[in-house]
């Protein structure tokens, strides 16, 4: 039997991930009694293999003083030699406090006070279950799409979990630069395609953008450069605990050379041990 409890931030996307694994044929019961966790584990263990042989249990905030029981409940578990992996979803800040003014939701440990209150409170309050967990997904800068991609990696096709996970993203400066970036680098230097006339109407997803904006020498010692300095970082962060990085690259208008970058970018790091992926933000703009 395989026995996951999904927690995490409120907003950090447990409910998607509850309705995902139930997708994949888990069976899944959300914010259950901490108290009842081992008492549901010990009927399913007794139970027709075939019914309850993969499960999701939902634990969060609105648990209250009981997560104050989780510990016991987890030693029951072990006591009972039933083994159980813990998925922590967590999310920054901003993005939180984004989705919570966008579903006009109140946080659970907000009340009438400020979501930001809620959301540091409960940091507070579920960090131990963050140390224990088997994993943790950050989904700050996660589609529903690369959410699902993740725990079908996981739950489903049992593939290694990459903790870490580092989205490249080009941008247009005209439209500001991403809130959630962690670094952004500005490719502006480079010769830009947007006055050449074959060029202008095409982007950096096209070849011969590619090759324009790649056939100069600053271009290859940049991204040489840029290479050079992501993969020294990205170790370093990772032993710091963080769990992603957003790797924001800028020009103008986010079409030509900032895609061109990001696309090489994202190449060079695509086959290492962390989950990566590419976002074009301003490419339709």
């Amino acid at each position: 039997m395989r026995f996951v409890i999904v927690t995490g931030m409120s907003g950090a996307g447990k409910s998607s991930v509850l309705n995902m694994l139930e997708d994949a044929g888990y069976f899944c019961a959300d914010n259950l009694p901490v108290q009842l966790i081992s008492k549901f584990a010990e009927i399913a263990e007794n139970r027709n293999k075939g019914d309850f042989n993969k499960i999701a249990i939902g634990v969060d905030i609105r648990s209250g003083r009981s997560l104050d029981d989780i510990g016991p409940a987890l030693d029951e578990l072990k006591e009972m030699k039933i083994k159980y992996e813990i998925l922590f979803l967590e999310a920054s800040d901003e993005a939180l406090i984004k989705r919570f003014k966008e579903t006009r939701r109140i946080h659970p440990l907000a009340g009438n006070g400020r979501v930001e209150a809620g959301i540091k409170e409960e940091r507070e309050k579920i960090a131990f279950l963050k140390e224990n967990a088997d994993y943790v997904l950050d989904t700050s800068t996660l589609l529903i799409r690369d959410l699902k991609q993740q725990i079908d990696g996981i739950f489903v096709k049992n593939r290694g979990f990459k903790n870490f996970f580092v989205t490249v993203l080009s941008f247009g400066f005209k439209y500001g630069i991403p809130v959630d970036a962690d670094m952004v680098f500005d490719v502006r230097f480079l010769a830009n395609p947007y006055y050449v006339s074959t060029l202008k109407h095409k982007t950096g997803e096209d070849p011969e953008v590619r090759e324009y904006v790649m056939d100069s020498p600053k271009s290859k010692e940049f991204v040489d450069k840029l290479i050079d300095m992501v993969e020294f970082l990205i170790p370093n962060y990772i032993n710091e605990g963080k769990n992603g990085l957003v790797i924001a690259i800028g020009c103008t208008g986010g079409k030509h050379r900032s895609v061109t970058i990001a696309n090489v970018l994202y190449e060079a790091l695509k086959g290492a041990e962390y989950s990566v992926k590419v976002d074009h933000r301003d490419i339709k703009k």
